[in-house]
């Protein structure tokens, strides 16, 4: 019976990214590029099980174990502050976490700034740090409006180019951290299926 390495890719063209290094270092798995509508993809022959998460949830199935492994951005894994091993940066997807605003906006220091964010725990923390007291506005769309509209001071998201922000006549004002893509392991597997992990690894490095 085939031991299968299980593979939490994120939909898009960071999993699709992904996947092409997989296939690169022989874990190929040729029914993924077919156009239907399966959700787990196997290829018995190298041992190796895909299937296409959400983003933001690759890390809980790898964390609790549905998955051995998993590609995720340092985002997701700062905001959810998953029980993960963090075994390689892929340096893909490249991009900051930072604060944004109003061009040649002042802050006022001596009231509560008011922060509208989809990471609410990155943000919190960030803040914690400099000791200053803030109103976390959690939202799920595109955030840049919100100080457009008064409904924020700053916002805290992802920035990659910053046409976004320059076209919102916003700008960043700080960054908090680099953001990429990970390769990452769940503790068990890690333990029990080490062999073949290490094996993904020591390749997929050959290749970066």
């Amino acid at each position: 019976m085939v031991e299968f390495i299980n593979i939490a890719l994120p939909k898009g063209r960071l999993g699709e990214k992904a996947y092409a290094l997989f296939e690169q270092i022989g874990y190929g798995c040729p029914s993924i590029l077919e156009n239907n509508r399966k959700l787990i993809f196997e290829n018995e022959d190298c041992g190796v099980r895909y299937f296409w998460a959400k983003p933001s949830d690759v890390s809980i199935y790898v964390e609790r174990g549905a998955a051995d492994i998993g590609i995720v951005g340092k985002d997701i894994l700062l905001e959810y502050g998953s029980d993960v091993y963090e075994l390689l940066d892929l340096g893909m997807g490249k991009c900051c976490m930072a604060v944004a605003g109003p061009k040649g906006m002042r802050i006022d220091s001596g009231r509560t700034l008011r922060v509208a964010t989809k990471f609410p725990n990155i943000a919190r923390e960030y803040y914690s740090k400099l000791s200053r007291e803030i109103d976390i506005i959690k939202l799920n769309g595109s955030i840049e409006i919100a100080p457009l509209l008064n409904l924020s001071d700053v916002i805290v998201d992802i920035v990659e180019t910053g046409t976004t922000l320059l076209e919102n006549n916003l700008e960043k004002l700080e960054e908090i951290v680099s953001i990429s893509a990970r390769l990452i392991s769940n503790k068990v597997s890690y333990k029990f299926k080490n062999r073949q992990i290490e094996d993904i690894v020591e390749k997929v490095k050959g290749l970066l």
